[in-house]
């Protein structure tokens, strides 16, 4: 069923007052009227999260843990876009705590199911809060520390046994995707390293960039003639035949590193690579047809995205704004394709009287879906789509522009347990769903299986 009917957000609307009007009024020439928005939807998103509530855990989100990095995520973006610090405390307090011990988001309640993709996207949450200035805890590990150790426990997975190389797609051999490398958590990687490399300026990152990207190019993931940026291959063909799928967030993440690489090294290499993946993206995620709204074209005409697909053209967001930021060639290109999109998705933040925002964007009206994930994305692209102004070349900052966070470099480096694995062949029935669902396959000592889903 296309509505995902739910009361918590209309609830809490009622009995905190927030304020109830029939949609977002936006109007893009105002920046006072953008951040409202923003405010809007973020507080919407808000009202779905509960980790600072007594008897809660921060930053949890038990069946969707990879989820609590997209709404920290845009926590970054809503406070450093609109100078709003109210959900500061919040987002400092899960974002920290969700870190584990070793400090690599590699934790025990998570990590016997966890894939590549999630705990890269907490990786690259902890690398905005340190380029964006979030003060790192004082009794906790910094923002640079969790970030690196993201990258420390990633590197020992690379693996060669196939293909050349790559990241597989899961962790442990029996994970259904164990056998998968896919563009996510390559590309993910690779946008990592190449920010780390822009914030430490220590070469091993950019040396694993570079190799991260040139393994993508060099398999069917990444065609840096057509730009296409397929979702996932498998080990079993030696990585030869593409899921071609087409998801946003996979062009973003290879997007974002480009435009991170380009702003570090003023090599035009990186340059034609982030103009090769915004041509690639404008032509295949805005759609005439649909007035030019960004949109995820896999599974929104057919009314069947999942709740971590809703998330992905707001992770998508985010990483164009800053791509104008960092690449400002580019910001000519952007800020027209952020705002149709902007004005489109603040139309359909008019459901249930509260401005529940919808999935559709390019209907201009409210859709009947209600959940956190379509507050995420509404307030990534009505946040971002501030850098119109601040697109003087300021974006993020490194450890000698400003960035204080101190890095641990030996951090992490304890979640490479899945190279001691096998590989597990997987069934066709996995291989079909490979661009869609991570099935998670959680065996007991005594043998017994559950499957669950997170993003894939």
């Amino acid at each position: 069923m296309w509505a995902k009917a739910t009361w918590s957000y209309f609830l809490y609307g009622l009995l905190f007052g927030q304020k109830v009007s029939a949609s977002i009024d936006l109007d893009v020439g105002d920046q006072q009227s953008i951040k409202d928005a923003a405010s809007e939807a973020t507080y919407g998103m808000m009202t779905w999260y509960h980790g600072n509530e007594t008897g809660q855990i921060p930053g949890a989100f038990p069946e969707k843990w990879w989820e609590g990095a997209a709404l920290f995520l845009a926590l970054l973006n809503y406070w450093h876009f609109t100078g709003d610090d109210t959900y500061n405390d919040q987002l400092s307090q899960g974002l920290e705590f969700q870190g584990g011990p070793n400090a690599d988001y590699w934790t025990s309640n998570y990590s016997s199911f966890l894939g590549n993709d999630d705990q890269m996207f907490w990786g690259l949450a902890a690398i905005q809060a340190a380029e964006l200035q979030l003060p790192d805890v004082s009794d906790g590990h910094s923002w640079l520390a969790l970030a690196q150790g993201v990258f420390n426990d990633q590197k020992n997975r690379w693996d060669t046994t196939k293909c050349g190389g790559g990241l597989r797609w899961q962790a442990f051999v029996y994970q259904s995707g164990y056998t998968m490398k896919n563009s996510v958590s390559n590309g993910g990687l690779f946008q990592l390293a190449a920010r780390l490399y822009r914030y430490t300026d220590d070469t091993q990152y950019k040396d694993w960039a570079e190799k991260i990207w040139e393994w993508s190019a060099g398999s069917p993931l990444l065609n840096t003639k057509t730009w296409n940026v397929a979702d996932s291959v498998n080990m079993d063909d030696n990585c030869k035949a593409p899921g071609n799928v087409q998801w946003t967030y996979n062009y973003g993440v290879y997007l974002g590193g480009a435009a991170f690489m380009y702003n570090k090294t003023s090599d035009d290499k990186w340059l034609e690579a982030v103009n090769g993946l915004l041509t690639a993206s404008f032509k295949k995620f805005f759609l005439p047809a649909h007035g030019g709204v960004m949109e995820e074209v896999t599974c929104e005409p057919t009314e069947v995205c999942n709740n971590n697909e809703i998330l992905f053209k707001g992770l998508f967001s985010s990483w164009l704004a800053y791509t104008a930021l960092l690449v400002p060639s580019t910001y000519d290109k952007v800020l027209p394709k952020l705002e149709t999109s902007i004005q489109a998705a603040a139309k359909s933040c008019d459901g249930h009287n509260n401005n529940t925002c919808g999935v559709r964007w390019y209907q201009s009206k409210w859709d009947g879906w209600t959940g956190m994930e379509e507050q995420i994305s509404a307030s990534n692209i009505f946040s971002c789509y501030l850098v119109k102004y601040e697109h003087s070349g300021k974006g993020p900052v490194t450890s000698s522009t400003g960035g204080d966070s101190k890095g641990d470099p030996n951090a992490g480096a304890q979640g490479a347990e899945s190279e001691k694995n096998k590989q597990k062949p997987i069934s066709t029935g996995d291989k079909a769903g490979a661009g869609i669902l991570t099935v998670l396959f959680v065996a007991g000592w005594a043998g017994l299986m559950s499957f669950m889903f997170i993003g894939g």
